[in-house]
């Protein structure tokens, strides 16, 4: 099928790119928790604990995992579009350890500026995604928006006793990513005209890939918490592993992995989104800064990204990293309070 393009650029109609847009952490927090909690037996994960997904057990052998997630776009190319935000739903399931099932698309879209066709071309990327990952799309919403928005919620299962969430860090534990960071900066000097094709093009490839044979191997590694890292940084997401595990971090921002050509854009301002720039102001509550730390690489760690790789904690192996796809060791857990994180 003939690719489709947009009569006007996509990332021209929205303020925000991705999960760079989501409220600030140090705004929304606050809100949330003043909310009343479910109670449920059931209810085996909620929302108390920062974690990536709901996990509601049915029975003794099964239990469902539930997220949504949805944004405004990122990229221009619409099937790219679906592609991407198709990616970032799933992953919140298979960081808890699960296996996406269905899938129902969430859009916002104004059909009379823009076209069935590009609608289309979304939908279709958000739908191959999903058949790659091996789920189905069965049915979704959609309202008038002048701002395009496109997302999933999506549905996993996962064995009631085998549920990875971000509280069970433990101290020596090491600290492995799967993806390279720098995703936010990129679609934010492109948005700015300031980063090629070539450039996104490595970001997409980036996003588009799914995390399921990470999050397989992690398990069979006996990964003790799992995240994944989007639009609050490798910062904000380690903050909540860390907190909730009981423990602090060390982080090595220069084993932490950059998408080729990130560097150059994080050593002037202008590629740092409103949201990477909220989630710098917000981690200083919590992070401190080794005064060896290259100022790009500070700004890579609040990155605002999309579609990230899994954080996950690992019992301290010489080869554990190896074993995970795209696996990089970037620090510890360590003894010290809860959600402090040490980077040198």
């Amino acid at each position: 099928m003939a690719a489709v393009t947009s009569p006007v650029p996509l990332t021209s109609l929205s303020s925000g790119a991705g999960c760079g847009c989501k409220l600030a952490a140090a705004d929304l927090l606050p809100i949330v928790r003043d909310l009343p909690a479910a109670t449920d037996p059931r209810l085996l994960v909620g929302s108390s604990t920062g974690d990536d997904a709901a996990v509601f057990r049915i029975s003794d052998d099964v239990a469902l995992v539930q997220t949504i997630d949805f944004f405004t776009p990122l990229v221009d190319d619409p099937y790219d579009f679906g592609r991407v935000a198709a990616a970032n739903a799933l992953s919140d399931v298979y960081a808890m350890g699960g296996v996406p099932v269905t899938a129902m698309n969430v859009v916002a879209f104004p059909l009379e500026r823009l076209g069935g066709d590009v609608l289309g071309a979304i939908l279709r990327g958000g739908a191959d995604v999903v058949a790659q990952a091996g789920a189905s799309v069965v049915g979704g919403h959609s309202i008038k928006d002048d701002e395009p928005k496109y997302g999933l919620a999506v549905t996993g299962t996962v064995h009631p006793d085998r549920i990875v969430a971000n509280a069970g860090g433990q101290v020596g534990d090491v600290l492995v990513l799967t993806k390279p960071l720098g995703v936010g900066a990129i679609v934010t000097a492109a948005k700015r005209g300031a980063a090629g094709p070539d450039l996104v093009a490595r970001a997409v490839e980036v996003m588009v890939e799914l995390n399921a044979d990470a999050s397989r191997v992690a398990l069979a590694a006996g990964v003790h918490a799992m995240t994944d890292v989007t639009g609050f940084g490798l910062l904000g997401h380690l903050h909540n592993v860390a907190r909730e595990s009981g423990l602090a971090a060390e982080v090595d921002a220069a084993a932490v992995p950059a998408i080729d050509g990130v560097e150059a854009l994080l050593c002037a301002e202008g590629a740092v989104s409103g949201g990477s720039a909220r989630n710098a102001e917000w981690a200083a509550g919590f992070a401190t800064i080794g005064d060896r730390v290259e100022p790009w690489r500070a700004r890579l760690l609040t990155d605002a990204t999309t579609s990230g790789g899994l954080l996950m904690a690992l019992p301290a192996q010489t080869d554990v990293a190896a074993a995970i796809p795209g696996g990089t060791v970037v620090g510890r857990l360590t003894d010290g309070p809860p959600g402090t994180i040490s980077v040198a």
